[in-house]
């Protein structure tokens, strides 16, 4: 075990590098020209460092999505990543200090990326590479909500054994996540009847005060016990105060942690009544994650990577996390999934998203190890 840590520390410098070309092919999720350059990025970099084609799932839209195949047997190991970012060119500066690493996407998660090559590489080299297949999928729209990959991701995961999430740790810590809420868009729209605020307001049906009847509703659908949370977080409406407005609309989002209360909002919001006889509402959206429920083959993987952590002195812990990832898809699907494979650092979408240099060789090297033992 010690030689696959001693193999990736002689390599440091290389990973770095690696990290440092693909953060440099910047990404913002809309931007499918950007994207698909940072694609080409990784295809090279896969057939510099495990000499892998990419198999190419074309996208009109948004970036191409890219498959990498290595190793042979019975069994499937996937490896997910995404390689889009919420950040546009040149928002952010990519510079290393001593023991910080920051730039756009660098924790969110294009690191994870090139520690699981590195993971994946230093198996090959040391001829340590478990008798399966190793399957990469690097998808291009996870930052949007993987509208063109959802599809292709359940669909390579219940082709696998396993299913290894290469996003960063917990914030802040080293924590890899066993479970994930799931997540909702949805949104309202209100139509009462416009009149004269002054003359004749009695004419008038209120779609604003309509949408604040809604959002108390909506809003008591939350179950805090249940982790379940409920934020209209966008409200419009109206225009000249002196007219009863027509037109309003909300949008919200929800989080859930079982299927369950996932089916459950579901209802409750399509199945919104008006407070206002004579308002009409119209309802869209759908649940846009499934959640990533803790099961027991999921805390077995967990106790494997603990298990391959402790031979380099590492203490890894658990977490349940708020937000999704492409994992929930796979866990969804009964696969068994584990989470928070990637780097360490902190502040994923915000200005100073970083790694901790210091923690790409052990969470490398804890990922090779886990490889070889699933």
């Amino acid at each position: 075990m010690n030689t696959l840590h001693t193999y990736l520390q002689e390599h440091q410098r290389s990973i770095l590098d690696d990290i440092e070309a693909l953060v440099r092919a910047e990404s913002p999720s809309n931007d499918k020209a950007a994207v698909d350059a940072c694609g080409q990025m990784l295809r090279q970099l896969f057939q510099d460092r495990l000499q892998c084609q990419a198999e190419t799932f074309p996208q009109t839209e948004k970036g191409d999505h890219l498959g990498f195949t290595l190793g042979e047997g019975d069994r499937q190991i996937l490896i997910l990543g995404h390689f889009d970012t919420v950040w546009d060119i040149g928002r952010l500066a990519i510079r290393r200090e001593t023991d910080k690493f920051y730039g756009p996407g660098i924790l969110d998660m294009k690191a994870g990326i090139v520690q699981a090559i590195w993971a994946v590489k230093a198996l090959v080299e040391l001829d340590a590479l478990p008798n399966a297949r190793i399957r990469f999928l690097c998808t291009s729209d996870e930052e949007l909500g993987s509208p063109t990959s959802r599809q292709r991701i359940e669909e390579e995961s219940v082709a696998s054994d396993v299913v290894l999430v290469v996003e960063p740790a917990t914030a802040n810590g080293n924590a890899l996540k066993t479970a994930r809420k799931g997540s909702g868009r949805f949104y309202m729209h209100i139509t009462g009847k416009a009149a004269h605020a002054g003359n004749n307001p009695e004419e008038g049906v209120s779609a604003i005060e309509e949408l604040s009847h809604q959002i108390q509703y909506l809003h008591s659908l939350a179950d805090p016990g249940l982790g379940t949370t409920v934020n209209v977080g966008m409200v419009r409406g109206g225009g000249p105060l002196n007219v009863v407005p027509e037109e309003a609309e909300l949008g919200i989002d929800v989080r859930v942690t079982t299927l369950e209360e996932a089916g459950r909002l579901y209802n409750a919001i399509y199945q919104s009544t008006p407070f206002h006889p004579s308002v009409t509402l119209t309802v869209s959206g759908d649940m846009t994650r499934p959640p990533m429920e803790r099961t027991h083959a999921t805390a077995r993987l967990f106790e494997l990577a603990q298990h391959a952590a402790g031979a380099f002195g590492i203490e890894l812990t658990e977490a349940s996390v708020g937000g999704g990832s492409d994992g929930n898809f796979a866990a969804a699907k009964g696969i068994p999934t584990l989470d928070g494979l990637g780097a360490t650092g902190a502040a994923p979408h915000a200005e100073y998203e970083h790694i901790e240099i210091a923690s790409i060789v052990p969470r490398a090297a804890i990922l090779a190890a886990l490889i070889r033992q699933v």
